[in-house]
């Protein structure tokens, strides 16, 4: 094949995370209850959310950080699509320190690794502080961070990605005492399910899958079946064990 264009990427994924219409449904309607005005993305991707939670509260204005240049492309065409490009900015920068809130709402889905240089698990940690600085009194916090739902084997842990290790990641029970003891009380406790998960790893390879199929002479071919065999390896490793946690969280004050 002569075709010089590049595979396709994440054209089949809505959001960036095992995240469904009905819940995300669910999540717009609580996290609009308290009518915020502010609203900051933190690794904010292409914003989906966000951009739905500005939808739900007119007048609210939206900040993402993140620093991949393409999603956040996306978030502004979607954003104009929608018209909302008046009310949120896009910013291609770290988050680490972020001068950017308080705000009202706080999005931290999946990114808490982007408001600390600690090696994991330590992050957690550091980031839910963080998180509690950047949100306002009586504010919000929604947190999507994974957890173990039970102790992963060494065998398993060697499928997943380069050097995982099982005390990566909190169980569920201390993810959430440690955002209590951060400064928060949980206001709802919720999880992904196997469904939201596979619905995002196929989602998230599968325009490039089908590319593949049809280009197997590709200049990058080779390199793009490497990757996507290594990572469906990955969640064939992790499917299962891995969770994600959805957690609003209130500052406590």
């Amino acid at each position: 094949m002569t075709d010089p264009a590049a595979p396709p990427r994440l054209t089949r994924l809505t959001f960036h995370g095992p995240l469904s219409e009905a819940r995300a449904t669910r999540l717009v309607e609580r996290l609009t209850r308290t009518n915020p005005t502010t609203v900051l993305d933190i690794g904010c991707g292409w914003a989906e959310l966000m951009l739905r939670l500005l939808a739900a509260t007119p007048g609210a204005k939206g900040i993402g950080i993140d620093l991949n240049a393409d999603d956040l492309d996306r978030g502004r065409r979607s954003a104009a699509q929608r018209g909302l490009a008046n009310r949120v900015d896009f910013v291609e920068e770290s988050a680490l320190g972020t001068a950017h809130g308080p705000a009202d709402l706080v999005l931290c889905l999946g990114a808490d690794h982007a408001l600390s240089e600690a090696e994991a698990p330590g992050h957690t940690v550091e980031a839910l502080r963080e998180l509690r600085r950047l949100v306002a009194d009586g504010g919000r916090v929604l947190l999507g961070e994974g957890f173990w739902q039970r102790t992963p084997t060494p065998a398993e842990l060697s499928g997943m990605w380069p050097g995982a290790s099982a005390d990566e990641h909190y169980e569920l029970p201390a993810l959430v005492d440690l955002a209590v003891a951060a400064g928060f009380r949980p206001e709802w406790i919720e999880t992904a399910s196997m469904d939201e998960w596979e619905e995002f790893e196929s989602g998230y390879q599968a325009d490039t899958e089908v590319w593949l199929a049809g280009h197997t002479d590709h200049p990058l071919a080779a390199e793009t079946r490497e990757r996507l065999d290594r990572h469906r390896r990955a969640w064939m490793s992790y499917r299962g064990i891995l969770g994600l946690a959805y957690l609003t969280l209130v500052p406590t004050t």
